[in-house]
C-alpha cells in the first residue's frame, strides 16, 4: 500500500511540477532574507504575497511526502507492537493524498493565479444590462462563500438598470483555476421585469476569465506593439469627473485588444492596471490558442449573442440552469445565482481531465 501511495505522489509532483515550484519560493525567500529588501515596499510587498502563494501549494505536498517516507521507514522494521498504528497512519495518509489530489484539476500553467472577471452586456438592451448585474452579484457571491476576496476595478452602469460592463478581481487560492470555466456567453431565458407586456425575453451577456498577470517579467510584451492613448475621464451624462488626462487606452496592436481605464486616479495607476490587464488578457488567449508567440495571436471574436453561450439559465416557463460543455443541470437556478457555484465548477474541471 504505501509504495502504491509513494508512487502516487511521485506522479502528482511531477503533474504539479512541484521541485520547481520549491526552487522558485526558495529563490524567493532567499531574496526577502536580503538586508535591503523592504527598501522598495511594493516589490516587497509582491514578493511576500507570493511566498504565501507558493507555500500553501507546496508544503503540503512535502510534508506529505516526508510522511509517506518516515512510515514506510517505520514499516520495514516489521515492529507487531506498531502494527495497528502504522496501518492507521497509513490510512490517514492515503485519506490526506486523496484531499491534496483534488488539486491535479488544478495543474495549469496560470490555476495557482488570482483571476480578473470582464462581464459585458451582449444582445437584449435593458434586460442584458440586468443580467449582467445578476452574474456580478453572482461572482461575487461565489466569492464570499469561498473566502476569496472581490475588488472591483471598473464598472460602467446601464443606462434605465443594470450593467453595461464590469471589471473585478477576485484572489484567493486557486481562483482563476476554479472560474477559467466562466469564460463565455451565458444565456438569460425569464419574463421580463422591463416591458409591459411581461413578456418571455432572452437576454446574454459575455464573461471574459483571465490569469492575473500583475508582474511584466512574466508575459513580455514588446512597446512597439502598443499604442497608448491619455485622454480626460467622463462621468455620468458626460460630465468631466477629472481636470487631468488621467484615464488611459492601451491597444496591443497584433491582436487589436484594447483596454481602456478611467478611474479616478492617477495616470500612473490607469496605465499599471491597464497593462496588468492586458497581460493576462493575452496570457488567456494564450492558453486558448496554444501559441508561444503573443505577436501571433489573433484577437477574440466571439459575440454575445445566440449561438454562443456556455451556459442557459432558465427561469420561465420552467426553472434549470444547464452547462452545455459538461452537460451539467441543476433545477435550482436560484442557488446558483445567489453564488452555490461549486457543482458546476467540478463539472467542468472533471470534464476537462476527459
Amino acid at each position: 500500500m504505501m509504495e502504491d501511495l509513494q508512487k502516487q505522489i511521485d506522479q502528482a509532483f511531477k503533474q504539479l511540477n512541484i521541485e520547481q515550484l520549491k526552487t522558485q519560493l526558495q529563490e524567493l525567500q532567499n531574496e526577502s532574507q536580503q538586508p535591503d529588501f523592504w527598501s522598495d515596499n511594493l516589490h516587497a510587498q509582491s514578493v511576500m504575497k507570493q511566498i504565501a502563494k507558493l507555500e500553501s501549494r507546496v508544503k503540503p505536498w512535502l510534508e506529505l511526502q516526508k510522511s509517506v517516507q518516515e512510515t514506510g521507514e517505520m514499516l520495514e522494521l516489521n515492529d507487531e507492537s506498531l502494527k495497528t498504528d502504522l496501518e492507521k497512519q497509513q490510512a490517514a495518509l492515503q485519506n490526506d493524498f486523496d484531499k491534496l489530489k483534488e488539486e491535479l484539476k488544478l495543474a495549469g500553467p496560470y490555476d495557482g493565479y488570482d483571476a480578473i472577471i470582464s462581464i459585458h452586456a451582449g444582445a437584449g438592451g435593458t434586460d442584458a444590462q440586468d443580467w449582467a448585474a445578476m452574474l456580478l452579484r453572482m461572482y461575487i457571491r461565489y466569492a464570499e462563500k469561498s473566502g476569496l476576496e472581490t475588488t472591483m476595478i471598473e464598472e460602467s452602469a446601464g443606462d434605465e438598470a443594470g450593467l453595461k460592463s464590469a471589471t473585478f478581481e477576485i484572489g484567493g487560492k486557486f481562483a482563476y483555476g476554479k472560474l477559467k470555466g466562466e469564460h463565455g456567453v451565458h444565456r438569460l431565458v425569464r419574463l421580463s421585469p422591463f416591458n409591459s407586456d411581461n413578456l418571455r425575453q432572452t437576454s446574454f451577456a459575455k464573461v471574459e476569465v483571465m490569469p492575473k498577470i500583475d508582474q511584466p517579467n512574466e508575459l513580455e510584451i514588446d512597446d512597439k506593439d502598443l499604442k497608448i492613448d491619455v485622454y480626460r475621464s467622463g462621468g455620468h451624462g458626460g460630465q468631466s469627473v477629472n481636470t487631468t488626462d488621467s484615464a488611459v487606452r492601451i491597444t496591443h496592436l497584433p491582436t487589436g485588444l484594447v483596454v481602456a481605464i478611467q478611474n479616478e486616479r492617477s495616470q500612473l495607476q490607469n496605465k499599471e492596471t491597464a497593462m496588468t490587464i492586458l497581460r493576462s488578457r493575452l496570457a488567456a488567449l494564450q492558453q486558448e490558442q496554444h501559441q508561444e508567440n503573443i505577436r501571433e495571436l489573433k484577437g477574440p471574436n466571439q459575440s454575445a449573442e445566440w449561438g454562443n453561450q456556455i451556459r442557459s439559465y432558465v427561469l420561465h416557463p420552467y426553472k434549470q440552469v444547464k452547462d452545455l460543455r459538461t452537460k451539467y443541470e441543476t433545477t435550482d437556478p436560484d442557488a446558483v445565482l445567489d453564488g452555490d457555484l461549486e457543482p458546476l465548477i467540478n463539472a467542468y474541471l472533471e470534464h476537462s481531465l476527459s
